[in-house]
């Protein structure tokens, strides 16, 4: 059964196959490669770093928050086939910020956080600077 999804979903989940075809795939074997080297392993991937650059330049960024002035605003209706096409790649949802646990944290400091919880950890989290985990 298919579900219709809005016109803004599906520009941009033609915007997300064509990234991921564009520089996603491309980059799998650089940061399989960086995974494996014991210097760097622990570290923000350079390759993955520089594709969310790219990502957030072309508005590919934060697609999961509801919310028109911190995401895409789409409905989860609309954001479940952009899930699919970044789902393709073991890279892909941190490429466009939008990866778990943060988009669920995320959610809940946008929803219920206080302005210095937002301030503290949203910001940060919805800028790609800082990852989270719940603990």
């Amino acid at each position: 059964m298919g579900f219709p999804i809005s016109e803004r979903a599906e520009t941009l989940r033609q915007g997300v196959i064509a990234f991921m075809e564009r520089h996603v795939y491309p980059a799998e074997a650089e940061v399989e490669a960086e995974q494996e080297d014991p210097e760097v392993r622990w570290q923000a991937s350079p390759a993955i770093e520089r594709l969310k650059g790219l990502a957030k330049a072309e508005g590919l960024w934060n697609m999961f928050l509801p919310d028109d002035d911190y995401g895409a605003g789409l409905s989860n209706l609309d954001y479940a086939p952009i899930c699919e096409v970044m789902g393709r790649s073991f890279v892909g949802p941190e490429v466009f910020n939008c990866e778990a646990p943060d988009t669920g944290n995320m959610e809940v400091l946008h929803r219920y956080g206080t302005e210095a919880q937002k301030q503290r950890w949203l910001e940060p989290l919805l800028a790609g600077e800082i990852r989270s985990a719940f603990a």
